[in-house]
């Protein structure tokens, strides 16, 4: 274990959960004694309970853990001493080679183990947006206690807002004009947002020729676009400032030579390239608009069905690209917040690190994020 390794996993467990790093462990700490979390955890076994879960980019040398290759990883952090996370951890990644005989070995659980099929759904999500994570879980009757998901009820009721203000073309279209359709949009975007079915979704299935599986899978990804379409517009604000601030921060301490010129290129780097995933991303959000007009505006169905095929695709791309920009957005807040201590030369290296490695496209790999040894 380095020591910059060592300084990354205690800055994770001072961390909430986000987009990027489900902290098991620190939601132990706040509810370990709760009734909902002893009643219902997210997973069975109280050791994997405890853990950190983390949307990892796999290095150069972990890419050939896996067949099929892939970029990004499910990863499981145990720590060696949960009272002193400087000590470091082991890890394993879900889907591995060997996997299912080094969860025996760590965890004691086989193959038919239900932890074994909810690390399964979660190394499905391209991100661990709480949201998405919850709905995720639901649709395969796991429903763990609310303190895992830090969704506010205010979040949750501007989402239900944000979703009746989408549907809106698409039951005025149903119903026709002369009548008043807002009891009908609220009780598509409930529907929409609770996975519960009903006719409205039926007709909608039908309009498109889709099968039972693929329109599933399609509306949960469309939920997806419809949620990502939500975080990108409340990020936006913040993105600008967080960029802004990146290419401004100066660390306190004496820097080399090296240190200097890798602070001075990371600084406008970073800030261009946090700008430029958000960009990207509202690309790929213009694809679902370009569909949903055709079928809304233009009555044509056929767009908005190529569209939910190709959905699942999309919806991983989509959510690495902005659970990248929400992890540097939320520890930016969380680090350098107000009231926050000065930070050293190492440990800004470490953080333009960090976010180098999540703001990376699929074509790079070089990632330097060190968690564990």
């Amino acid at each position: 274990m380095t020591d910059r390794a060592i300084r990354n996993l205690a800055h994770l467990r001072r961390t909430a959960s986000t987009a990027r790093v489900l902290n098991l462990h620190m939601v132990y700490e706040d509810h370990g004694f709760d009734p909902d979390w002893m009643a219902s955890p997210l997973f069975h076994t109280s050791t994997l309970n405890r853990a950190l879960i983390i949307k990892h980019r796999l290095r150069r040398n972990e890419l050939d853990a896996f067949r099929p290759r892939r970029q990004v990883a499910t990863k499981i952090v145990i720590p060696f001493d949960s009272t002193d996370l400087k000590s470091g951890g082991r890890y394993i990644f879900v889907g591995q080679q060997s996997f299912e005989r080094m969860m025996r070995t760590a965890f004691g659980i086989e193959r038919g183990h239900p932890d074994m099929a909810t690390l399964k759904l979660i190394d499905a999500l391209p991100s661990l947006d709480p949201f998405l994570l919850r709905e995720q879980l639901r649709r395969s009757g796991i429903e763990p206690a609310p303190c895992y998901f830090s969704i506010s009820e205010h979040d949750l009721t501007q989402m239900l807002q944000f979703v009746e203000g989408e549907v809106r073309p698409l039951v005025t279209l149903s119903l026709g004009g002369g009548t008043d359709p807002s009891e009908s949009i609220r009780r598509l975007a409930d529907k929409i947002l609770s996975n519960t079915p009903g006719d409205r979704m039926e007709e909608l299935q039908q309009t498109l020729q889709l099968r039972p599986e693929e329109y599933q899978e399609g509306i949960f990804c469309w939920k997806g676009f419809l949620y990502y379409k939500w975080v990108l517009a409340k990020l936006t604000g913040d993105v600008h400032s967080v960029a802004a601030a990146v290419r401004t921060i100066k660390p306190i301490g004496i820097q080399d030579r090296t240190a200097r010129d890798y602070l001075d290129r990371s600084r406008q780097v970073l800030g261009d390239r946090i700008l430029a995933v958000c960009e990207d991303a509202a690309r790929t959000l213009r694809i679902y608009d370009d569909a949903y007009a055709e079928l809304t505006l233009d009555a044509r169905p056929g767009g908005f069905r190529d569209f939910l095929l190709r959905a699942p695709r999309l919806f991983t791309s989509l959510g690495e690209q902005l659970g990248a920009v929400q992890h540097v957005v939320s520890f930016w807040q969380f680090r350098f917040g107000p009231g926050a201590p000065p930070v050293g030369v190492e440990e800004l290296i470490d953080v333009f690190m960090d976010f180098e490695t999540g703001l990376a496209g699929r074509t790079e790999d070089s990632d330097v994020y060190v968690l564990v040894a």
